[in-house]
């Protein structure tokens, strides 16, 4: 199997960095482990909604992949993510990623995270699709994000060197001499005012999370919009694989914002995909059926729903598919609209989940430009490829939020690092009303559901680049909307200059794989050449905060 390129981060500064804060940007299991692994550091988290609330950590029902069960080990979980990433996953990142699990649970059970265990005091463990052993660790069955979510805030809440600032959006970084020396910052009380802050630091770590909000139909809170990858190649930031978007094919269709999901685990267990027809379609294209990649279930649940036969998940009676008492989560959102999943189909449909692309960033977290590391959902550092093997999302989310920790310790002197008493308030934006942006935003989720979605052609990504540069033009420098805009603009292009069909990238134009694929990467110079090829207006950009270009 063919190695895929590698990503190098920014070099060792001549000088160490600082002074100012080491600013966390999101509060979901990337930015809280990040913040605690910092100690004694002071560390300043900018947390968009109140804790565990905006983050898409909560949502996550399956687990953290780890090989803690009985004969599984680290060398497989690596081999399983490698091949479910089609290609393009960097493997010594898979394999460090894979080595270092078992230990991240162990730190998660310290910080009080309460992992299922039998009688004997072993892990349970599920097994999900594209792994070949039970390596799932989960938290009262289908509970996982909230459980560890819940144990890290309480750890965050007790750790004297952790300040969170709640209720605050970051919406641009400050760029002095070639690196970030602070951010802008807006509190959700002056959204419309027009003022914004600035907050000085040393070191900044991007963790705020994924992009599938900027589709119409999607599992993921409305924090995330992908704004960070927006702001970040404005800073000069790489960024890789934007094309490779993962849509979970059982999304429960009720006609929900977000949509609630129907966690992989219950297939794990034995649960299947009907048609209207009471058909078992998956049979028909992959020899593990519901077990197959994410990729082929979800194109398998868009055909049928495209043919007009619907797709439902059976969990009716199945052996070993307890879902009252096993899954919970997936049982109350059924309830709650009217569904009795005993006894009831549960229609499904595929929905923007998780964002294998991001800031690019090499194996200690840096990006490409002085002072700024990614962790989480964010940053893409490999490890996904082309597709993310289930519940590893959780799990590099802990070990790159360790090895970020590690990199700042190490270049951020602790006489350099210190929380400022107060933010600075020293400018305005002109922003639209709330009414006109949020307008605009469902065009922009209806652009992308309908042309960069599960399947694409060249026809319907140009379409979107046109339709996105015209939005952005009406965006009139309006932050959120405008960050929303430029990250939607970088997964477009990005899959429209690549022809070929590989993992979440599905081209019905290209459907085969291409002979020598790489993983992709642009800057936002690239990006608007792609624009300019097609004749295109490149979207207006706002103007990041630089202070010495």
């Amino acid at each position: 199997m063919k190695q895929s390129k590698s990503f190098e981060g920014f070099r060792d500064p001549l000088q160490p960095l600082g002074p100012g804060d080491i600013v966390v940007i999101g509060a979901g299991l990337a930015g809280l482990f990040t913040a605690l692994r910092l100690a004694p550091l002071p560390v300043t988290v900018i947390a968009a909604a109140p804790l565990g609330e905006g983050a898409s950590s909560s949502w996550a029902q399956g687990g953290i992949a780890a090989a803690v069960g009985e004969g599984d080990t680290p060398a497989a979980h690596a081999r399983d993510t490698i091949i479910a990433g089609a290609g393009l996953v960097d493997e010594r990142v898979a394999r460090f990623v894979a080595e270092e699990a078992p230990d991240r649970v162990r730190d998660l059970l310290a910080y009080g995270v309460p992992f299922d265990r039998d009688l004997a005091g072993h892990y349970v463990l599920s097994r999900e699709a594209a792994h070949t052993a039970k390596r799932i660790v989960r938290v009262s069955g289908d509970r996982a994000g909230q459980g560890i979510m819940q144990a890290l805030i309480a750890a965050v809440r007790k750790s004297p060197q952790i300040r969170v600032l709640e209720g605050y959006e970051a919406e641009d970084l400050v760029i002095e001499t070639g690196r970030v020396t602070g951010v802008r910052l807006i509190h959700g009380s002056q959204r419309g005012t027009g003022s914004y802050e600035l907050i000085p630091a040393a070191a900044v770590v991007l963790a705020t999370g994924g992009a599938s909000a900027l589709f119409s139909v999607t599992t993921n809170p409305v924090y995330a919009r992908g704004e960070a990858i927006a702001f970040a190649a404005r800073a000069g930031a790489v960024i890789a694989d934007a094309e490779f978007v993962q849509f979970h094919p059982t999304a429960i269709d009720v006609g929900a914002d977000p949509a609630p999901l129907a966690t992989e685990a219950l297939r794990g267990e034995g649960a299947t995909l009907l048609n209207g027809a009471g058909e078992r379609f998956m049979v028909q294209h992959h020899r593990d059926a519901e077990l197959a990649p994410r990729d082929v279930v979800a194109r398998g649940v868009f055909a049928e729903i495209t043919a007009g036969r619907g797709a439902f998940l059976d969990c009716r009676q199945k052996p070993g598919v307890h879902i009252r008492e096993a899954f919970p989560t997936v049982y109350g959102f059924c309830k709650e609209n009217g569904l009795d999943p005993v006894t009831d189909l549960i229609p499904v449909a595929p929905a923007a989940h998780y964002h294998m692309g991001g800031v690019a960033t090499d194996a200690h977290g840096r990006t490409s430009v002085e002072g700024l590391w990614a962790a989480g959902e964010v940053a893409s550092t490999g490890l996904h490829g082309a597709n993310r093997l289930a519940s590893n999302s959780l799990l590099e989310a802990a070990v790159f939020g360790a090895r970020v920790a590690d990199d700042v310790r190490r270049l951020v002197p602790p006489s350099h690092a210190g929380p400022i008493a107060r933010l600075a308030r020293i400018g305005t934006v002109s922003p639209l009303a709330a009414a006109e942006r949020s307008a605009l935003i469902q065009e922009l989720r209806a652009v992308m559901t309908a042309e960069v979605g599960v399947v694409r052609t060249a026809k319907g990504l140009k379409h979107a680049l046109s339709l996105l540069a015209d939005l952005g033009q009406r965006a009139r420098g309006d932050s959120v909307l405008s960050n929303m805009i430029l990250a939607a603009r970088f997964i477009a292009g990005a899959a429209l200059r690549r022809k070929e069909s590989r993992g979440g990238h599905y081209r019905s134009d290209y459907p085969g794989p291409g002979e020598a694929s790489s993983r992709s990467f642009l800057t936002l110079a690239d990006l608007e050449a792609i624009e300019r090829k097609l004749g295109r207006k490149a979207a207006s950009r706002p103007l990041g905060v630089v202070l010495h270009p």
